[in-house]
């Protein structure tokens, strides 16, 4: 990904007119899963932003370098290669912790499914361990997938509390997730500890990664190559989807006004779409066809049960913070900014 683009230039500014954002000035900011879509663009914004010093954690050195190479001279940047189900070294310290580390995509839950789990509840629990040790705050990123499928059509407000099924493969990233957030009030109860919440809806952006199997990226990688959309489905489905810019600056904006141990749903109304018109739309770019074509039983695996996940985010309206971005505009900004690039190309 070209980060020089002017698209993406001016996404890092939307994120820095967060408010409040200068107070994180001086501060130490640790993130796991540094490496992946939403890690790599935070830690852009925050260094960007300056007079931030950031702890990016990673078990893959050579993507580290690949994404984040950059900042390698800089002295308010550590990268630190480690596995999160692995506690952190006695002599840490940060500020703010946001352990992001986590398989977020279909076939990582079918082939990955103990892996996924245990990323997610030791990489949580380990961060905790570090917020208590530093008297750091942790903002824990949460997913829309707690809540399961909907009833009828409602939207899911923060105090529905799911429909899920527990024999299915997919479980492993659900039902750990929602053992997380159970973990986070744990700690607060217990120790005290600070921690924000929020619930993030399904995120895109020019930041993913080649490897990722969601849906939405294959859309956009098919956008990208001038080929027609391949549909697994009838695209009935109907989800909140939110550009990773959003997802970013609603997290940092959830992070310096909300309330400790309150979740916080991040999603946009303006990019609330059936599956079908996401593939549409990314298919009208280059204006090419959506084709449907029936998933492999180990593509069927990872994927989700849910028909219907739109998230209220009423709540974090109500700390002052508005998306942004529509869904026509982030799509092209995502491929736009994607492929400028030889790698993609």
């Amino acid at each position: 990904m070209n980060k020089n683009h002017p698209l993406y230039q001016a996404d890092l500014r939307s994120i820095h007119a967060v408010s409040g954002m200068e107070t994180l000035r001086g501060k130490t900011i640790l993130v796991t899963g540094a490496t992946g879509m939403i890690g790599t663009h935070l830690i852009d914004a925050l260094m960007s932003f300056g007079g931030i010093s950031v702890i990016a954690v990673g078990r893959n050195k050579e993507r580290a370098a690949e994404r984040l190479g950059e900042y390698y001279g800089s002295p308010l940047f550590t990268f630190i290669e480690q596995d999160v189900c692995q506690p952190f070294s006695a002599g840490l310290h940060a500020d703010c912790i946001i352990p992001l580390a986590s398989n977020t995509h279909p076939l990582a839950y079918s082939q990955y499914p103990v892996e996924t789990l245990l990323i997610n509840i030791k990489g949580a629990e380990h961060a905790l361990n570090l917020a208590d040790r530093c008297h750091a705050t942790v903002l824990y990123p949460s997913t829309v997938e707690v809540y399961g499928n909907a009833r009828g059509a409602d939207t899911f407000t923060e105090d529905y509390t799911g429909q899920l099924a527990l024999a299915t493969p997919r479980a492993c990233y659900t039902e750990s997730k929602r053992s997380v957030e159970a973990l986070c009030q744990s700690y607060m109860a217990e120790h005290g500890t600070d921690v924000k919440i929020v619930r993030l809806s399904r995120i895109f952006g020019p930041t993913m990664l080649k490897s990722d199997s969601k849906a939405s990226s294959q859309f956009i990688k098919k956008a990208m190559a001038g080929e027609d959309i391949v549909l697994k489905s009838k695209g009935d489905q109907f989800f909140s989807y939110t550009y990773v810019t959003d997802a970013v600056s609603a997290m940092l904006h959830v992070l310096l006004h909300g309330e400790a141990g309150t979740p916080y749903n991040i999603s946009n109304a303006g990019c609330d779409v059936h599956l079908r018109d996401f593939a549409g739309l990314c298919a009208q770019y280059n204006g090419k066809d959506v084709i449907f074509d029936l998933p492999s039983d180990t593509e069927r695996q990872g994927f989700s049960i849910a028909t219907q996940a739109i998230l209220d985010n009423s709540r974090l309206r109500s700390l002052g913070f508005t998306p942004r971005y529509g869904m026509k505009d982030a799509l092209t900004r995502t491929i736009e900014i994607l492929k400028d690039q030889e790698k993609w190309n």
